[in-house]
């Protein structure tokens, strides 16, 4: 097995949903098409990791300050039966009491409500939203956890091939969806739309710029950020969307970190931007409001009734760290 540890590859700690924690076993997928034989020739060792609806599913909680456990069920619990009527996908090898354990993702959505599908699963447990519950639920199980929502996703929204409107099939253990009409034979496999998310800094003045939308919470603000388009560099999208959005010139863009971000299917490259200019012009087609703040002012932000995005957040990782910088 390799499962990379995700400190070690850049000396910080990692962002959330960024710690791996698993084997995504590439040969096994290059080996095998069917996930179900797959599972069944490794049934004792098989353990699934069930959804509803893009909620993932949680073990109950033995107190009020006890944090939620993520939902791992052994296959055998569930049955053969029940896995073999769904969309299954393979995620990858953990390690799970000294041994190699295989997860496997599978979709129980087509159940109408919450308690079917929980009865399915043959656990006491719960579906939950991920971003309601992740603050708790850290490391590699947030990152599995993640993972298998955004494959979920994928499946559900390429049922039909893109080229000529026929339906697809599974393969690869759920890593490939192909054609079935063999005139056209096109492959699809899982998409991560690249986004840039940016803390514009002024240096002379020591402030950083922050937006907020319309659509956020009453005095929430953030960092800048947007999709990277076909044909761009990451600093070139940086630099765009910050010119787009508040009419400020940038320079000496340079990348922190990452982070998966499966709501749908993007990944977060956070950056950090020098301001070349300071005079706002604000689109506010994009965005309500834009300003630049001190440190002052950021750590005591509730003085103003404003507040920043959730610790989870690689917008706020992003501000923390340039606040603890002297």
């Amino acid at each position: 097995m390799t499962d990379f540890d995700a400190y070690r590859l850049t000396a910080l700690a990692p962002n959330h949903f960024g710690y791996g924690g698993i084997d995504r076993d590439h040969l096994a997928r290059e080996q095998h098409g069917c996930p179900f034989d797959f599972l069944s020739d490794r049934l004792s060792q098989a353990q699934i990791v069930p959804l509803w609806n893009l909620r993932n599913f949680f073990l109950p909680v033995s107190g009020p300050e006890q944090p939620p456990s993520a939902g791992f069920v052994p296959a055998d619990v569930i049955g053969h039966e029940i896995i073999r009527e769904r969309a299954l996908i393979y995620l990858g090898q953990r390690r799970s009491g000294g041994q190699a354990a295989h997860l496997f993702a599978l979709d129980f959505s087509d159940l109408d409500d919450e308690a079917g599908a929980v009865n399915a699963v043959g656990r006491e447990g719960y579906f939950n939203e991920l971003r309601e519950v992740d603050p708790m639920i850290d490391g590699p199980d947030g990152s599995v956890l993640a993972y298998a929502r955004a494959m979920i996703y994928w499946h559900k929204r390429h049922l039909y091939c893109g080229r000529c409107g026929q339906p697809t099939s599974a393969s690869k253990l759920g890593h490939q969806r192909s054609c079935v009409n063999t005139d056209c034979g096109e492959m699809h496999f899982p998409r991560t739309d690249p986004a840039v998310i940016m803390l514009v800094t002024d240096r002379r003045t020591d402030r950083v710029l922050l937006g907020r939308q319309a659509i956020w919470p009453e005095g929430m603000y953030s960092t800048l950020a947007g999709f990277v388009e076909p044909g761009e560099t990451i600093e070139y999208a940086t630099a765009r969307e910050v010119f787009e959005e508040v009419g400020i010139q940038i320079t000496n863009v340079r990348y922190q970190h990452s982070q998966p971000w499966p709501f749908p299917s993007s990944l977060m490259l956070g950056l950090y931007a020098d301001a070349l200019t300071t005079e706002l012009n604000i689109n506010t087609s994009e965005i309500q409001h834009a300003g630049w703040f001190t440190r002052d002012e950021l750590l005591n932000f509730s003085d103003q009734n404003k507040f920043l995005p959730r610790k989870l957040s690689i917008s706020r990782r992003l501000i923390d760290d340039w606040l603890a910088t002297s």
